[in-house]
């Protein structure tokens, strides 16, 4: 052998020893990861942020790492049941709402009080660094990679404007969650809580006025042709109400993996996830508004002056969920005035 091919085979011997683990085993995954979520399958949830996602995090591992989808709750069970999926072993990974289990994870539900959202992009980060102050310890046995909101809920109504608190009087509305259904019942409204299904046949029928949805579900449900006016309030202040998302992992699969591959998770999950995911529900808000506006129905502003006194009659609500928090063991009034200051700090 020559000196210069003996300097080759060493450099090569040394550039594979260098070499992180994952990427000498390119194309060969060393862990699949099952995720389960709520949504269809062609849900642009799964086509334009999970599918993505992942194939980020298989190349960035160089293969080590593969993906398996359960969209549509194809490993079993409900909803509410995904966070224990993930505990469990039965997924690796669950992408769920605290709302769907109430009071369970107080901390990561806070946001989904009335009037605790901006645009989805801003209230995630604020929702990502509550979490981070005050929610460590609520989802023992997992490990959280993002959490997140969609973007303040509207009111779609058959034809009802609403520019007062004195409008909602009557008016009978499917309630998003607990919180906004207490809401909307101090405020004179009839509330309903029932599954989205029954939503459409309730404004089908008019069983129902309208129900308190962002616009990013109307193109799914088709609510531009149940409902003729959308009442938004104004730009720039606080929405109406909007729901926490958590997207967890089995802590015990995450401590399984090798360092290399915890790095590509820790690399692809946090605070950046948090607003990456808030942004991409910012933008399938406008796409369901535009959905609306291709309809011809009416866009109807309800003023920031209103939306601030209606937050004043909510008070009492959140005096009930500062004592939730303070029998969790929280500091309840902490949480909420933190909550708040981070989304005025976000603009």
């Amino acid at each position: 052998m020559t000196t210069m091919t003996r300097r080759t085979a060493l450099a090569t011997m040394g550039a594979a020893l260098a070499t992180p683990a994952f990427l000498k085993k390119a194309h060969a995954a060393e862990v699949t990861l099952r995720v389960a979520h709520f949504l269809p399958g062609v849900a642009p949830m799964q086509t334009r942020f999970f599918d993505v996602w992942a194939k980020e995090i298989s190349d960035a591992s160089n293969g080590a790492i593969e993906f398996q989808m359960f969209p549509s709750m194809q490993l079993g069970g409900k909803p509410p049941q995904l966070a224990d999926q993930a505990r469990q072993g039965i997924a690796d990974i669950s992408w769920t709402l605290p709302v769907y289990t109430p009071d369970r994870f107080p901390v990561a539900e806070t946001f989904a009080l009335p009037f605790m959202v901006t645009n989805a992009e801003k209230t995630s980060v604020a929702m990502d660094q509550l979490m981070q102050e005050f929610g460590q310890n609520e989802y023992k046995g997992l490990k959280p990679l993002a959490f997140h909101t969609h973007d303040g809920g509207k009111f779609h109504t058959r034809g009802q404007k609403i520019n007062t608190v004195e409008d909602l009087k009557g008016l009978k509305l499917r309630a998003p969650n607990q919180a906004t259904g207490e809401m909307l019942t101090l405020m004179g409204a009839e509330t309903v809580f029932f599954p989205v299904t029954e939503m459409v046949v309730g404004l089908s029928n008019g069983v129902i006025d309208g129900c308190c949805l962002p616009y990013e579900v109307v193109p799914a449900f088709k609510l531009q042709e149940l409902t003729s006016v959308t009442n938004e309030p104004e730009a720039g202040g606080r929405g109406v109400y909007c729901n926490t998302f958590a997207l967890v992992m089995n802590e015990r699969k995450y401590e399984g993996l090798s360092d290399d591959l915890r790095k590509v998770i820790d690399d692809h999950s946090g605070p950046d996830l948090s607003r990456r995911l808030g942004a991409q529900f910012d933008e399938f808000e406008a796409f369901g508004r535009s959905v609306v506006e291709k309809q011809g129905n009416e866009i109807h502003t309800i003023p920031a002056a209103e939306i601030e006194k209606w937050r004043e009659m909510a008070q009492p609500i959140y005096d009930t969920w500062v004592e939730k928090l303070n029998k969790a063991g929280h500091d309840g009034a902490a949480i909420v005035a933190r909550a708040n200051e981070l989304l005025d700090a976000q603009g």
